[in-house]
């Protein structure tokens, strides 16, 4: 993680972009941005929005597992409304640090436009190794599923948010976490997801030099465990059946580099699983995050679309091209 000192760097350098660039094509669609929302994502954010309740954290894992691991639940306040939408949220911190108060503003966000939003805690490497932190994620779908009807969670309509190894874990639960070689022992249908909002998504391990941080989660270096790096890659697992994604990105990012996106949105495209792709001109991996706002209100709307029924019907607001 960054400290004072790259943080102030990056504060003088981004916060003087101003321009806003739109490119769309193909499957999905392709934003590059600096600073604020396009007036048709406002216009789309522009519904009704509600107030929550937060509960105490609580433990999501079962009693025999290796560690106890907690989730902070938020329960929108939604009259009238039988069966509401969910999100679970899964923060950075390369699979080694950090917690769910990173994700804290984004879960209130998601709250407020009426998810019931499960931000949860996993296991660190170097002590845990893939893929236990992806069981963890497979649990806290299961207990989700468990609380279904006390909270009123409609189990066809939970999405999965995450930023940096955030995104990349959410995003390997998404493509791998129901069926398949990852799937056994703690996964399957209650793993699905209908959407996925990732940011600064390390999408393909293996483009990684063997940095500290992929060592330690794989336990290994690429010539060590390819197998593993390739399963462990989000990018190597995808199919005709993922669920929609949208993706930001820093253009600077030099942590994860941008091809991470590039090449998973166009992998997806290909696909035709529905995605847009929205890249933040001038920001870095630490940078994307922090001034994430106009990035997290377009990628709300992409999720209201495909999970909310007042704005699924709703017809895109930006051209096809």
């Amino acid at each position: 993680m960054p400290d004072a000192h790259v943080i102030h760097r990056y504060l003088s350098r981004y916060l003087s972009l101003s321009t806003l660039i739109l490119v769309l094509g193909g499957c999905g669609s392709i934003h590059q941005t600096t600073q604020g929302v396009p007036a048709i994502e406002q216009a789309l954010l522009q519904q009704e929005t509600f107030t929550f309740t937060r509960l105490a954290p609580q433990r999501y894992t079962p009693v025999d597992w290796p560690e106890v691991l907690n989730a902070q639940v938020l329960l929108p306040n939604t009259p009238g409304v039988e069966r509401r939408p969910a999100a679970l949220i899964v923060h950075g911190g390369g699979w080694r640090n950090r917690g769910p108060a990173d994700m804290e503003g984004i879960a209130e966000q998601l709250a407020q436009q009426g998810y019931v939003t499960v931000n949860i805690e996993h296991r660190f490497s170097p002590e845990y190794r893939f893929p236990e932190q992806l069981h963890d994620l497979q649990q806290a779908m299961a207990w989700l599923h468990s609380n279904a009807d006390q909270w009123q969670v409609d189990v066809e309509r939970i999405v999965g948010v995450g930023f940096s190894s955030g995104a990349h874990l959410i995003s390997l639960l998404a493509l791998s976490g129901s069926e398949g070689p990852l799937a056994a022992p703690h996964g399957g249908e209650h793993t699905r997801l209908a959407a996925v909002l990732a940011g600064g998504l390390p999408s393909d391990l293996l483009k990684f030099n063997d940095g500290r941080l992929v060592v330690d989660f794989i336990g290994g270096t690429r010539a060590e465990k390819p197998e593993a790096y390739a399963l462990a890659s989000p990018a190597r697992q995808i199919t005709d059946q993922a669920p929609p994604f949208f993706l930001f990105h820093g253009s600077w990012d030099q942590l994860v580099p941008v091809d991470h996106a590039t090449d998973f949105y166009q992998a997806l495209n290909a696909q035709g699983v529905e995605s847009e792709l929205y890249l933040q001109r001038g920001r870095g991996h630490f940078a994307s995050f922090l001034f994430r706002r106009s990035a997290i209100d377009a990628g709300i709307a992409f999720l209201n679309r495909q999970v909310q029924p007042d704005s699924k019907s709703r017809q895109k607001l930006y051209p096809s091209g």
